[in-house]
């Protein structure tokens, strides 16, 4: 009586005898397969890192450059004066006698003016 066993080997040899011999993949195939990952992280750098890195150095370089009376907003939507500029607080005019103290980081950007110096928009 033939064993299951020997019917599984039997069609396993049969199987490899069957499929045909491949070759050890070449270079191209290689180098072919990590090609669109490459070319997708390419893609998001320029469209999302790249931007997003410029902006924040943009925003650095304004942050650094505050000084006393330039009219900015705040990332809440607050306008003010600038009064005091410390190393991370800034002190802000908002309203006669009301002054406020926000995160030097918070600030959004300034406000611009004018020459007849209104506030534009």
């Amino acid at each position: 009586m033939i064993s299951y066993a020997t019917i599984m080997q039997t069609m396993m040899l049969a199987a490899d005898a069957a499929a045909p011999a491949t070759k050890p993949a070449g270079i191209l195939e290689t180098v072919g397969g990590f090609l669109p990952i490459a070319l997708m992280f390419g893609v998001m750098y320029f469209l999302i890192i790249r931007p997003a890195s410029k902006q924040r150095r943009e925003h650095q370089a304004l942050l650094n450059a505050l000084k006393k009376d330039d009219e900015v907003v705040t990332s809440g939507g607050i306008f003010g004066r600038v009064v005091l500029v410390e190393e991370s607080v800034v002190t802000l005019d908002i309203a006669e006698k009301t002054r406020v103290r926000v995160q030097r980081d918070r600030i959004a950007g300034l406000v611009k003016t004018d020459e007849a110096g209104k506030k534009a928009g």
